[in-house]
Parts: structure tokens; C-alpha cells; sequence
């Protein structure tokens, strides 16, 4: 499967944010359960973080992204990209 990277910017205050994060947490287990290797994390800076994850196609990853409790909270903007590994 093609690797997908989410990468985030955070627009809402920590407080909202941080609202978000057990259900985001949950999604990303569940994205793991799935088989999609989820990994999520933020930047040390914070502000902002990363999605990687595998799916069939773009359009899939896209529909994952979309389920996101940060994105569908308005939580966060982000770029969606395919990755591609050139050396493992």
C-alpha cells in the first residue's frame, strides 16, 4: 500500500485543541487495528504535527484524513501528500 503523510498546522487555542486529542488518539489506534500503520505525532516546537499512514489510493487517504476528529473539529489545516520511500 502507498504511504500518506498529513501534515498540520494547529488554529484553534491549546484548550480546543487539547479537547480533541482522546478521540484523535482512539482514531489513530483504530487507523493501527485497521492495518494502515498509523504513526501521529507533533512538532517539538508545537503548533503543528504529522500523520503517516498507508492507504489504497489517495482518494482513501483522503476519506481517512476527513474522519480525523482534528480535522473534522476544525481543529487544524493540513496538507495531504503520497510519499514515496525511495530507500527502507
Amino acid at each position: 500500500m502507498p504511504w500518506f503523510v498529513k501534515i498540520e498546522r494547529g488554529i484553534v487555542n491549546k484548550a480546543i485543541f487539547d479537547q480533541h486529542v482522546p478521540a484523535h488518539m482512539a482514531y489513530v489506534k483504530d487507523l493501527v487495528a485497521k492495518g494502515h500503520q498509523a504513526r501521529s505525532g507533533y512538532w517539538a516546537e508545537r503548533g503543528g504535527g504529522m500523520l503517516l499512514f498507508q492507504a489504497e489510493s489517495l482518494e482513501d487517504a483522503e476519506a481517512i484524513v476527513a474522519a480525523d476528529p482534528l480535522i473534522a473539529n476544525h481543529c487544524v489545516e493540513y496538507e495531504l501528500h503520497q510519499w514515496c520511500i525511495v530507500v527502507e
